[in-house]
């Protein structure tokens, strides 16, 4: 009878999972294949307007006080929750409110994102893409009158359509969309739907022309595995940590400082146009947009083509972007953060006197992963961009970047759910922006008792050396 009953509840199982099965595929399909149209006619349309910067009578960079006064006063106006770089009101409203996002963010994102890149504001396209996503898959789930728990599930298969669609790496994005919602843990309840949306999004989007470009690191294959480059990888990783943190400070010490500054929105976005317009006169307009040309660049084989890139490059596109966000601006960071990793790469490669191509390709990840608490993408995403020569490194170099930047990351609503080192005391459970309170390490507190410790017996010492003395 056991055995009866047994075989009964294995059969039931299986049917209920086959069932549960071929409902997420059909259903992560289907909002895949419409995320990835939407956001396809977003980058035609970006595409576009770049190139009609020529049209104009004058330097493009002159229109972003006025751009950056429109779109925040759009955003305020009909999608508050547009503002910034999208992918952190994503995960805020899948934490707090259940994955229930309104849908005039899709126009309102939509335009404020291409406003904001044709005047040269120094933000990217893929936290557009993500945001567009999910609310288009919270729009549907509402009208669907989905459960709670399944509405949350199919906002994050928007999220990973919408990277997947905009990064040209569907697994990777797909992998993106899932890992970035908490530090440490992986839902894995919700990896194939996410996994079938990217890849229905990315499949969409070639349909409708959009071309992805890909670095792979061919020349590499021809290099020795050894112990000096491995050094040189780990110390690598640890710089790569080190920019990823520099980021994540100045993005939210400029935020936090520009926003205390109490004068009326649009009259400060403005103004902070006209601070970007005048650094970009001193510095040179390099800086300003997505940046793919640099990113070619850095990650070139052209020894020539390196020597172009100033050692300050990255210093310059972290203060770009933080000053286009904090002022009102409406993009990614992704896109800048893959900027900054390649160009201090590139900085790095020559510091060590290694093969520039390698190191560049492991900063774009390795500070992806530092800045974004995402180590399994970043990974990912190595190989399917740069091909599997690099791989082994970049998991190196990727990891140490992680561990580096410690409780913090570019979206401070993530959900923090492991410890990064056990001499950190720090509470579990929260978002990283309430847990910085709570932050003590015994490390140091051990440390103070050492060098205490150590004084004391240095004192002792020399009290009885002067006792022998007398």
């Amino acid at each position: 009878m056991n055995k009866e009953t047994n075989l009964q509840n294995h059969l039931a199982e299986q049917t209920i999972m086959f069932a549960s099965i071929t409902k997420w595929i059909i259903l992560s399909s289907l909002i895949g294949a419409l995320i990835g149209a939407v956001v396809s006619l977003f980058l035609k349309l970006l595409e576009y307007c770049e190139n009609s910067r020529s049209l104009l009578p004058f330097d493009y960079y002159y229109t972003l006080p006025f751009a950056l006064a429109i779109t925040v006063f759009i955003v305020k106006k009909f999608a508050p929750s547009a503002e910034g770089h999208g992918t952190e009101k994503v995960i805020e409203a899948i934490h707090k409110n259940a994955g229930r996002i309104n849908f005039s963010v899709v126009p309102t994102k939509l335009f404020a994102t291409v406003l904001t890149i044709f005047a040269g504001g120094s933000v990217g396209k893929e936290g557009p893409g993500a945001q567009i996503g999910a609310s288009l898959a919270s729009f549907i789930a509402m009208k669907l009158r989905f459960s709670n728990r399944d509405r949350k599930k199919i906002v994050i298969c928007g999220i990973s359509a919408g990277f997947a669609s905009v990064f040209g790496t569907p697994l990777a994005g797909a992998i993106f969309g899932v890992e970035i919602l908490i530090v440490g843990g992986l839902m894995y309840d919700i990896l194939l739907p996410s996994i079938v949306a990217g890849f229905s999004a990315f499949f969409v989007a070639k349909m409708f022309g959009i071309n992805y470009t890909y670095f792979y690191i061919a020349f590499f294959s021809n290099f020795d595995f050894n112990y000096v480059l491995i050094s040189k990888v780990i110390i690598g990783g640890i710089f790569f940590g080190l920019v990823a943190d520099f980021i994540i400070t100045t993005l939210h010490e400029l935020h936090k400082y520009i926003g205390m500054i109490k004068i009326n929105y649009i009259l400060k976005a403005f103004l902070g146009g006209i601070i970007i317009v005048i650094l970009t006169l001193i510095v040179g307009d390099e800086y300003l947009g997505l940046g793919f040309n640099t990113i070619k660049d850095a990650l070139s084989s052209d020894e020539m083509i390196h020597e172009n890139i100033p050692w300050y490059t990255f210093i310059l596109k972290t203060i770009f972007t933080s000053l286009t966000l904090s002022f009102g601006g409406s993009g990614g960071v992704i896109t800048p953060i893959f900027y900054i990793g390649a160009t201090s790469g590139n900085f790095f490669g020559y510091l060590v006197d290694g093969y520039i191509p390698l190191f560049a390709a492991l900063g774009f990840v390795s500070v992806l992963a530092g800045t974004t608490s995402a180590p399994i993408a970043a990974m990912i995403m190595s190989v399917e961009l740069f091909g599997m020569d690099i791989g082994h490194y970049a998991a190196i170099s990727i990891i140490i970047a992680f561990l580096m930047t410690g409780h913090r990351s570019v979206f401070p609503s993530q959900v923090l759910s492991m410890k990064k080192s056990e001499a950190i005391d720090i509470k579990l459970g929260g978002e990283l922006e309430n847990t910085e309170t709570t932050y003590t390490t015994r490390f140091f507190i051990n440390m103070q008792r050492i060098i205490k410790l150590l004084i004391s017996r240095k004192r002792k010492k020399t009290e009885l050396n002067e006792d022998e003395i007398k």
